[in-house]
């Protein structure tokens, strides 16, 4: 490759978007059919969207932009990020970059370990069903697994069986829930299919040990066996800005962890910062992001109370920030291997195994988290989200081009970033620059 590949590009926001493919194009080896997938011209044909799901009327765009700076575990990330929020990926850009200085991110994940659930009642003694359930761990696995042979022959597959009783909900009159836990090595997948043909695959089995009733046999979206987990550690002194010192910053933050720590309403905002960041790059590489926020969500509140899936503290003179939470994802299956802007996605990204792929989701969520709080821990949040935003409000004003900017520029510096604020600015240029500030030049 004629450009090493490398998440530093200074500059390349500055770029127009043609010049930006080119940079890419070199990076890679693109080619024009991959430049056509990412501006999504062919990224989803009609014909596959109604392949994809019922009632297909057709398909839905994003912008999908490039989160830079990313380094974890001394490599190099280029993010694919789809999001409709001006602040997203310019936040975990910003964010990246100072990690990056201080020596980039610290990753680990485990391996791809699900759980699918199988229901049972009507199983009489508790203490014995189980027993017998555990005495036929065996022959439950092995029935599981022969309904994937190739995954068990890639090594993964059905590794273990679980007993839960659970108090019934009823109180101590109802039935306990007597709920068995498969424990599925997914691999490169996600899971969900295979997971699901494991369970109900044993549901039979299961009853005629103990002599029960089935009911649900389906995944649990609570990934506990399959968590990511991210760090950073940052010089205090390079978190100066705003015209204040990187002490000041650095307590912000670590104030603002504390808060998340002991006030859930806190934590749900805090927790839907880190999500900004691993929902958008969720989407761009075709996950199911819904899982992912749902296992995410449940982790929080694991011990009782709603927490943060990051802290923030300060230790020997740094600013040190961990996250852990669930992350179920895959590199095969659903929609990965047949929508071509997914496979785009990740040939930018260049992850070789999931558990790479999850290292670097967790670390988008770290540094989103992060840049979220660097403001709000000093000159509050709305400063940089606004600048952001007035583009958007420049471009429903009408504003094309480079007008675009030029009218963001003069609706931050007036406070007043409304709609109405800019077209009033744009029916005050004179005529010539205000048919080419809207494009009406022709």
């Amino acid at each position: 490759m004629s450009d090493t590949v490398t998440s530093r590009l200074p500059g390349f926001h500055k770029l127009p978007m043609e010049e930006r493919h080119a940079h890419l194009s070199r990076m890679f080896r693109l080619t024009p059919e991959d430049l056509q997938q990412l501006l999504g011209s062919e990224a989803l044909q009609p014909v596959l969207a109604n392949q994809m799901i019922e009632n297909a009327v057709g398909t839905f765009s994003l912008p999908l932009g490039l989160g830079l700076n990313l380094q974890v575990n001394g490599r190099d990330y280029l993010v694919p990020m789809a999001v409709e929020e001006p602040s997203v990926v310019a936040a975990v850009s910003f964010a990246a970059k100072i990690v990056r200085e201080a020596g980039g991110f610290i990753g680990e994940a485990d391996p791809s370990l699900m759980i699918g659930q199988v229901q049972v009642s009507r199983y009489g003694d508790p203490t014995v069903a189980s027993e017998r359930i555990l005495a036929h761990k065996e022959q439950i696995l092995a029935l599981a697994n022969s309904f994937h042979p190739a995954m068990v022959a890639r090594g993964g597959g059905a590794k273990d069986v679980e007993v839960r009783v659970l108090p019934a909900p009823e109180g101590p009159r109802g039935e306990p829930l007597l709920i068995v836990h498969l424990i599925i090595d997914a691999q490169e997948a996600m899971g969900a299919n295979l997971i699901n043909t494991m369970a109900e695959g044993v549901a039979p089995l299961i009853e005629q040990i103990t002599g029960g009733k089935v009911y649900l046999r389906i995944l649990s979206n609570l990934a506990d066996r399959r968590l990511a987990r991210a760090m950073c550690r940052i010089p205090v002194p390079l978190l100066a800005d705003f015209e204040m010192p990187g002490e000041e910053i650095a307590e912000g933050i670590a104030q603002a962890s504390r808060f998340a720590e002991a006030d859930p309403y806190r934590a749900a905002t805090h927790n839907k910062g880190v999500m900004n960041g691993i929902d958008a790059v969720a989407i761009a590489t075709g996950q199911d992001w819904r899982a992912i926020e749902a296992g995410a969500h449940a982790f929080a509140c694991r011990n009782g109370q709603y927490r943060p899936l990051s802290t923030w503290y300060l230790e020997e003179g740094h600013l040190v920030g961990r996250i852990e939470l669930p992350m179920a994802l895959g590199t095969v299956g659903g929609p990965i291997k047949i929508h071509p802007g997914v496979q785009m996605a990740l040939k930018l990204m260049q992850t070789s195994t999931v558990r790479e792929l999850s290292m670097v989701f967790a670390a988008v969520g770290l540094a989103q988290n992060f840049a979220a709080l660097r403001a709000l821990g000093s000159v509050g949040i709305q400063k940089g989200h606004m600048a952001m935003h007035a583009r958007c409000v420049a471009v429903t004003a009408g504003a094309r081009g480079d007008w675009v900017e030029k009218i963001a520029n003069l609706l931050v510096k007036a406070g007043h970033v409304k709609v109405e604020k800019a077209r009033e600015l744009l029916a005050s240029l004179p005529a010539e620059d205000a048919a080419i500030a809207t494009g009406t030049n022709v």
